[in-house]
């Protein structure tokens, strides 16, 4: 966990039983005042409502976009079925505890509309082909050159190596899904510092995320 100020930061695994615990356990012991998640309502609906990618969402997302959406809600789910978690259960999980609670929830990512159409406009072919190969490589050829417990969140020193890669293979993709929506969440972090000095704030994210998150909040 990284805190600065009265904001408090747990980077989460979307499928990790050790992230739901964690969650539940600083709720419950440390009663935080304000939930501040890695969500839009979009998304939040979506955990409540056991939404799907639907051919209806084509217009507002586009071809690319919604087959963007499809990619990343397989491997989600794919990954979820092996630890026994459905993707985005640590965040569903501080909703729940945030309602018995009575604490006020934040959402303080970019709509997932716009990341979507974001990527589909920056993906080049190059890393569409590669992204392409790289999906049927994991089908195919179980890789083992890196292993590490899906029940539990990787390592920082582990994070930081794929996030490396992710930069150096796939452009787009960091500054869409990592970058840009750092600088979002940590300006909404800002803002709700500045607007609730006096009260306690956990904030929920992925772990690539945290460490850049709080080094933008503090440079603001």
């Amino acid at each position: 966990m990284l805190s600065y100020k009265n904001i408090h930061i747990i980077g989460t695994s979307h499928i990790s039983i050790e992230s739901i615990q964690e969650i539940t356990h600083y709720i419950q012991e440390e009663k935080p005042e304000i939930i501040a998640l890695e969500l839009d309502k979009a998304r939040l609906q979506a955990l409540f409502h056991k939404q799907k990618p639907s051919f209806q969402d084509i217009p507002h997302l586009g071809v690319k976009g919604f087959l963007l959406n499809i990619i990343g809600h397989y491997i989600e789910k794919k990954l979820g079925k092996l630890v026994g978690v459905s993707p985005g259960d640590e965040m569903k999980q501080a909703v729940i505890l945030a309602n018995k609670y009575s604490l006020q929830i934040s959402l303080i990512d970019q709509p997932i509309d716009i990341t979507l159409k974001k990527l589909s406009k920056q993906l080049t072919w190059k890393e569409k082909f590669r992204l392409l190969k790289e999906i049927l490589k994991a089908l195919i050829i179980r890789d083992q050159s890196i292993k590490f417990d899906l029940r539990k969140v990787p390592p920082p020193s582990l994070i930081r190596k794929m996030i490396k890669t992710i930069k150096k293979d796939y452009p787009s993709v960091y500054n869409v899904l990592i970058k840009d929506r750092n600088e979002i969440m940590a300006k909404n972090l800002y803002t709700l510092i500045n607007s609730n000095p006096d009260k306690k704030i956990l904030a929920i994210m992925g772990a690539a995320h945290k460490e850049d998150v709080i080094k933008i909040i503090r440079q603001y």
